[in-house]
């Protein structure tokens, strides 16, 4: 046991979070995402939604500084549309980082990126276009 730990944060998903480096990204993804096959290794979080996950995550990683450090996925044909899910994750990420701004990838660029991300965190999120990216920062000196 660890002290101040969230409990979503498994072993499986602590590792991943101390061993990405600066600038390497980790993804958050609803349960219709095809995660499968987009490459990084799969961590399950079937049991909380992505902005209970968001939250776990952004209490222990230092964020990137630049921008699409934080990056949700557009509504396809629809970019500017922000649907209740992303109002849930942005609510979130400005708690853990209120200076930077959300950005947001169309779909496919999205996938292309979360497909180069170190791990896909797949979380038990009903509601479509519940995926964000995160970039890690660095700790300060």
């Amino acid at each position: 046991m660890l002290r101040n730990i969230d409990p979503l944060l498994g072993p499986e998903l602590l590792s991943v979070l101390r061993a990405m480096g600066h600038g390497e990204d980790i993804a958050i993804v609803d349960r219709n995402y095809p995660a499968l096959s987009a490459g990084p290794q799969l961590i399950r979080q079937d049991a909380a939604d992505g902005p209970r996950v968001l939250d776990a995550i952004l209490s222990v990683l230092p964020l990137d500084k630049g921008a699409q450090t934080v990056t949700r996925m557009e509504v396809r044909d629809k970019p500017a549309e922000i649907l209740p899910v992303m109002s849930d994750f942005i609510s979130v990420a400005k708690v853990h980082a209120p200076h930077l701004e959300v950005d947001s990838l169309p779909p496919a660029e999205f996938k292309a990126r979360a497909s180069k991300a170190v791990a896909i965190v797949v979380t038990g999120e009903t509601r479509v276009y519940g995926n964000m990216l995160l970039r890690k920062g660095t700790l300060p000196v």
